[in-house]
């Protein structure tokens, strides 16, 4: 089981913070860093205030050297295709190919409200989501020297010289959710990682069996796919720990221990076990408390290893 820093920066954290982390996390043995691309928060003042996602990943990229580096999820509603092609690509010729885009459809109207970015309809979202995979996947695989075209009913492109190129052959694209038919469609045809949010076990054997049925339905081995899950995260080594660090983040314990990755770490090493049982490869630990350190440590020490 491979298990992955993964952070809310919108609810208050600066550069700094993201990067302080990154490079515990990386000197930890964690697998990845993850960040959310948010720009507003959920909750709270977010002070100092958002950062771009693929800004601070740039930054991170070149002061980190084997973690790898990615976003859960960024949204289409936030860039325009080739440029997101472009910047994913140059993050990932700055990391020396340690990059991977998690892409979904966008879903937080709030903050598109709040910076002027236009919020059209789900259908339209998933619409515009659905060509996105195609444009980015489709310009990283021109070859060199050729051109790359594509006339969709919401981008068009001409004549793309679909430069630059990722360091990568391919940066792996996950994609997530828990739409019942075109969320299953589109990881099949182009995620490399299936990735549910925040949800329980019963949940994840039911989609993970969707996306499955819509890989076979295009004669693609859903064994090609890895398939992950985030959970908030909140370990103490004794009760009065956890209780804690839970109130460091305004969580409810029992809550905690319900609905996410909470307890001790032997507590935490039995339910990623279940997780990986029922189909999890791969776990993304939400962490929400930046300036606590020794959370990671703590976790590194006594999960890391177990699982």
């Amino acid at each position: 089981m491979d298990l992955r820093i993964f952070t809310e920066p919108q609810q208050g954290a600066t550069y700094d913070d993201l990067l302080a982390v990154a490079q515990e996390s990386e000197r930890l043995g964690f697998d990845a860093f993850f960040r959310s691309d948010h720009y507003l928060s959920m909750g709270g003042t977010g002070l100092p205030g958002p950062t771009d996602a693929w800004t601070s990943l740039a930054g991170i990229a070149r002061e980190t050297s084997t973690i790898r580096l990615g976003t859960l999820m960024t949204s289409a509603t936030f860039r325009h295709p080739g440029v997101l092609a472009v910047q994913v690509a140059q993050v990932d010729q700055m990391s020396r190919g340690r990059v991977e885009l998690g892409i979904g459809a966008g879903w937080f109207e709030a903050e598109h409200s709040a910076y002027g970015i236009p919020f059209p309809s789900t259908r339209e979202r998933f619409d515009r989501y659905a060509e996105q995979l195609e444009i980015v996947t489709g310009l990283w695989a021109t070859p060199t020297g050729e051109t790359y075209d594509f006339q969709g009913e919401h981008y068009q492109l001409t004549d793309s010289p679909a430069l630059p190129k990722p360091a990568q052959a391919k940066p792996p694209i996950l994609v997530g959710g828990l739409g019942k038919k075109r969320t299953p469609a589109l990881a099949a045809r182009h995620a490399d990682e299936f990735n549910l949010p925040f949800v329980d076990l019963d949940t994840t054997r039911d989609q993970f069996a969707r996306v499955a049925r819509a890989c076979e339905a295009i004669d693609r081995d859903p064994t090609d796919l890895t398939w992950s899950n985030a959970l908030v995260v909140c370990v103490g080594a004794d009760e009065a720990e956890v209780g804690r660090r839970a109130a460091a983040i305004g969580r409810d314990v029992a809550d905690l221990r319900a609905n996410g990755l909470a307890g001790t770490p032997d507590e935490v090493v039995d339910k990623i076990g279940r997780y990986a049982e029922a189909g999890a490869q791969r776990v993304y630990l939400q962490v929400l408390d930046l300036a606590d350190l020794d959370h990671l440590r703590l976790v590194a020490a006594e999960v890391l290893p177990h699982v």
